[in-house]
């Protein structure tokens, strides 16, 4: 059986749609006030919880063989990523060594050793891929850039409006990974054995200028973009004054302005070695979009 924690996140649904689609059994951690009625409808089984509380990761592994570590808390928080990115992988770590589970898939994050120390999230995430690598237990590391699925919002935004907010450089790279390829890869880790004890950074099949995704919107729902491009300096200012009054928040926004002022994308050699270990061709962003804006 599989655990998935972060059930439901737009990466734990896929997870455990794609697993209920092989009739491969799958225990979902969800908190009480989260929507879970369609992963019970699909077959789950529903497990309620706290992922800061240890009594509940302990229950939650027993009878489990796979694990696959898909919660996360944002880019907003500073106390969320010390307790949930980073305590709450750590002790579920632990749990599953107790629990003799077979293999653990732990989600982490595109850039995630490049030491950004303005980033709570990143930060917490390199510390469980250090904790989990020496743990013994049989592991795979994936470090996704962003995911496609976050597009979806913006783009049904552009279908209504034809605007587009990009803040920072539009010449900055990415390789927006779509989300239903990450979870097969998740899943298909534990049976690959060559994914196995492995870190993988996880992309698409194409580097993106920034600048390039409300070009891809347009050429789906054919009308011109409207861009709006506000520098990072509009952010530093915004930080700048929130630190007046919430020093911490400041702080924890931190994270974001890393996603904003970087370039996170795959290498072509990456993105061979991916899909050679895993037998897999990933697809395009615009592919992803259009299956799912019907268009």
């Amino acid at each position: 059986m599989f655990l998935v924690t972060g059930a439901t996140g737009d990466l734990g649904r896929r997870l455990v749609r794609l697993l209920r689609e092989r009739e491969m059994p799958v225990r979902s951690f969800v908190r009480l006030n989260s929507r879970y009625a369609e992963l019970e409808n699909r077959g789950s089984e529903i497990f309620i919880g706290d992922l800061r509380r240890e009594r509940d990761l302990h229950k939650a592994c027993q009878g489990i063989q796979s694990i696959i570590s898909a919660h996360g808390s944002g880019e907003t928080s500073s106390d969320d990523a010390e307790t949930l990115d980073y305590q709450a992988n750590i002790d579920l770590i632990d749990q599953a060594k107790a629990a003799r589970v077979q293999h653990f898939v732990f989600i982490s994050v595109l850039g995630v050793d490049r030491g950004y120390e303005d980033a709570p999230v990143f930060k917490a995430k390199r510390e469980v891929e250090k904790y989990l690598q020496a743990s013994g237990l049989n592991y795979t590391i994936l470090r996704p850039s962003g995911f496609a699925s976050n597009l979806l919002p913006l783009a049904e935004q552009f279908r209504k409006t034809g605007a587009y907010v990009l803040i920072g450089d539009p010449l900055s790279r990415s390789s927006i990974v779509s989300t239903d390829d990450l979870a097969h890869l998740a899943i298909a880790a534990v049976s690959v054995e060559g994914a196995h004890n492995q870190t993988f950074p996880v992309g698409g099949p194409e580097i993106l200028k920034r600048e390039d995704i409300p070009h891809i919107f347009s050429l789906i729902f054919n009308r011109e973009p409207f861009l709006l491009n506000p520098p990072l300096l509009a952010l530093d200012g915004l930080r700048s004054a929130i630190g007046l009054f919430n020093p911490k928040l400041r702080s924890s926004l931190g994270t974001l302005r890393t996603l904003l002022a970087n370039e996170f994308f795959t290498t072509p050699a990456e993105t061979e070695r991916l899909e050679s270990t895993f037998n897999f061709k990933l697809e395009t962003l615009e592919t992803f979009l259009r299956r799912y804006l019907e268009v």
